[in-house]
């Protein structure tokens, strides 16, 4: 990885409350860091690295055969904002990653799929711990699949797929990925079951919160009528960032996390104090914030060790809902 490591106080550090890694170099975030402004830094609460349970790759960038109209990061084949991570890359951030004791390792994108060495990406790290893949169900070719399929068997550790598919219809989903996702994304699930994978099925909320049951029969009764007789289902709160405050409408002034909401608020609910995410230009506090320059910590899981300021109106939705971009959080998910 580029970026040098620049020296700091150590002592400073820890009265600012920064929590360093015992195999930590001391190194303080890049100088290409943007400045925050005072007022904000002082109203915005803070939440500190409790653990590096959680490591993302951002393994695609903002590049997707997709333009969905929601894409709280923008994402699509000519957004080059950021780019794919290397083989080599890649490897080399799970070899630093065992000094932190991560527990398990997520791919996003951008369209994961859309890299050639996705399944040796995904066979290396599943000699250290789970993975899950976050994809849009569309690109998913028999030559990925069968060797992801051979390193999921081999391992004793879970390989999670997650589908992107934002409706339980043609007539629901492709006003918002476009024409023809729906079916393409439906037979990714067919390919998935054919090889013995149980995928995670993943909303946003495009509708009406009080059609929320009537969506969820409606998906598991699509996704038994492709041959997947319990479906795993998990909603998606929208994130009013990107494309999506387009779409519908931008946070409100008053949606903003503050110091008093988080009194006797458990701040490990959120994935800023266990998750870092690694992208092509450093290391940043989420996968959702990635496009924020604020929340670039650093170009090394050292210097991203320090706490986070929830000054993002994003963070507001993480507030309530929790870490919504692993597994098991979201909004009524049948996950299991």
């Amino acid at each position: 990885m580029s970026g040098s490591a620049l020296p700091i106080d150590a002592e400073r550090s820890a009265e600012r409350g920064l929590r360093i890694h015992p195999s930590s170099n001391g190194a303080a975030p890049a100088a290409s860091t943007p400045a925050i402004d005072a007022a904000s830094v002082v109203e915005a609460p803070l939440v500190r690295l409790d653990h590096l349970d959680t490591l993302w790759f951002q393994v695609t960038g903002t590049i997707c055969n997709l333009r969905c109209v929601h894409c709280f990061i923008s994402c699509a084949p000519d957004n080059r904002s950021f780019e794919f991570l290397s083989l080599p890359e890649v490897e080399d951030w799970l070899a630093r990653s065992e000094a932190w004791g991560v527990k398990e390792y997520y791919f996003t994108g951008g369209e994961p799929f859309m890299h050639p060495d996705l399944p040796v990406m995904l066979e290396r790290t599943l000699e250290r711990g789970p993975a899950s893949v976050l994809t849009n169900g569309t690109l998913l070719p028999e030559r990925a699949l069968a060797p992801i399929a051979r390193a999921a068997r081999a391992s004793r550790y879970s390989l999670e797929i997650r589908v992107s598919v934002d409706g339980p219809s043609r007539e629901t989903n492709d006003p918002i990925r476009g024409e023809g996702t729906f079916d393409r994304a439906m037979d990714g699930v067919r390919r998935l079951l054919d090889r013995g994978f149980l995928p995670i099925i993943t909303a946003t909320q495009v509708w009406a919160p009080e059609r929320d049951e009537d969506v969820r029969r409606a998906f598991v009764a699509r996704l038994q009528d492709v041959g997947y007789e319990n479906p795993r289902l998990k909603i998606l709160p929208s994130l009013r960032i990107g494309r999506e405050a387009e779409r519908a409408r931008p946070y409100g002034t008053e949606e903003r996390v503050t110091a008093e909401m988080m009194e006797g608020y458990d701040a490990k609910q959120l994935l800023c104090a266990s998750s870092r995410v690694v992208t092509s230009r450093g290391v940043y506090a989420c996968p959702i914030l990635i496009e924020t320059p604020a929340a670039r910590l650093g170009s090394t899981l050292e210097e991203a060790a320090g706490p986070v300021r929830l000054r993002e109106s994003a963070c507001y939705t993480c507030w309530l809902h929790g870490a919504i971009c692993s597994n098991y959080a979201g909004i009524g998910q049948d996950v299991s």
